[in-house]
């Protein structure tokens, strides 16, 4: 993979990519390049898979997600490709700033700039506006975080990620009441099951009794170990607990700069050029079901309309 250098979206500690790579014994020289070698002369075989020339980097960060197995990363691709195919609605959008910058207004997903000690990459999620929710818009939220885990795959190296949810200002009956559950199930699974997003902790900030109701929904779609991750805090003295101060924004109590500052830097990223480009390229990254040797995957994972089996990931 190409040297990775900081910026002000993604800091990655110098020793970052090395050590990541040792977690999952792919750090003895030339064995990363031997797995992407390996994947790259399986996707050529794949007659139903229509991309054949993913970008290194790519590969790589799968093969990370897939915790350095090769038989793994393939699953992994083949389900994002099918996915991209069966539930398109998900990647019609390429420009946030054009097309999904209102979405952004009623809540907003914040990778931050710092890493843990254990190279895990924090998100901040924050709904500010259930009132002006509709299905078009929780549809364009979805579709921003199919954008940004584009974004991530090619860009970041991480082992894998750890969600803040800010619901201290949301009124979460109304956002739960206004969720369409089969296509949340789905949105869930392409995250955690296409692009193999890692999930080391999850937490709801939140005083209200309400956010039963999110655990509850959230945790049919999930496996036991995960479920086990997702933990409520109530005040930003047990956040500080979970989530270093060096990591956070200012207004959590932290010494990272503001949500809104990293925010604005985040759509301008996305909404490059080089970018909607790049994501115009890989959202055509489908299947051909005509031309799979079996029909199993379909099957197995996909259940249309909605009936995913438990997402196990971690």
């Amino acid at each position: 993979m190409k040297s990775l250098t900081n910026t002000r979206l993604l800091n990655l500690p110098p020793n970052a990519v090395e050590d990541i790579k040792k977690i999952h014994n792919l750090d003895k020289p030339g064995r990363m390049d031997e797995a992407i070698d390996l994947l790259e002369r399986w996707l050529k075989k794949q007659d139903h898979i229509i991309k054949k020339d993913f970008p290194r980097s790519y590969l790589e960060m799968t093969l990370i997600s897939a915790k350095g197995s090769v038989e793994k990363a393939k699953k992994l691709i083949d389900r994002l490709c099918t996915m991209k195919t069966l539930l398109p609605h998900f990647f019609t959008k390429t420009n946030v700033k054009a097309e999904l910058r209102d979405v952004l207004e009623l809540g907003f997903v914040v990778p931050l700039p710092k890493l843990t000690e254990d190279f895990y990459r924090v998100l901040l999620i924050k709904v500010t506006d259930t009132i002006q929710f509709t299905e078009s818009n929780i549809l364009g939220y979805f579709q921003y975080n199919m954008i940004l885990g584009e974004y991530l795959k090619t860009h970041d190296y991480v082992n894998g990620f750890v969600i803040v949810y800010d619901y201290q200002q949301t009124n979460i009956l109304d956002m739960v009441t206004k969720l369409n559950p089969i296509q949340f199930q789905q949105y869930v699974s392409i995250l955690i099951e296409g692009y193999g997003t890692r999930l080391k902790g999850i937490y709801l900030l939140t005083q209200s009794k309400a956010v039963d109701l999110i655990v509850t929904l959230v945790k049919q779609f999930l496996s036991q170990k995960i479920s086990e991750r997702m933990k409520v805090v109530k005040t930003l003295e047990e956040l500080h607990q979970k989530v270093d101060k060096d990591i956070l924004p200012v207004e959590y109590g932290g010494k990272e700069r503001p949500t809104s500052e990293i925010l604005a830097d985040w759509i301008e990223e996305l909404s490059t050029e080089e970018n909607v480009n790049y994501l115009k390229i890989m959202n055509k990254a489908c299947t051909n079901e005509k031309l799979r040797r079996s029909n199993e995957f379909n099957e197995e994972y996909m259940g249309m309309p909605g009936s995913f089996r438990n997402l196990t990931v971690d």
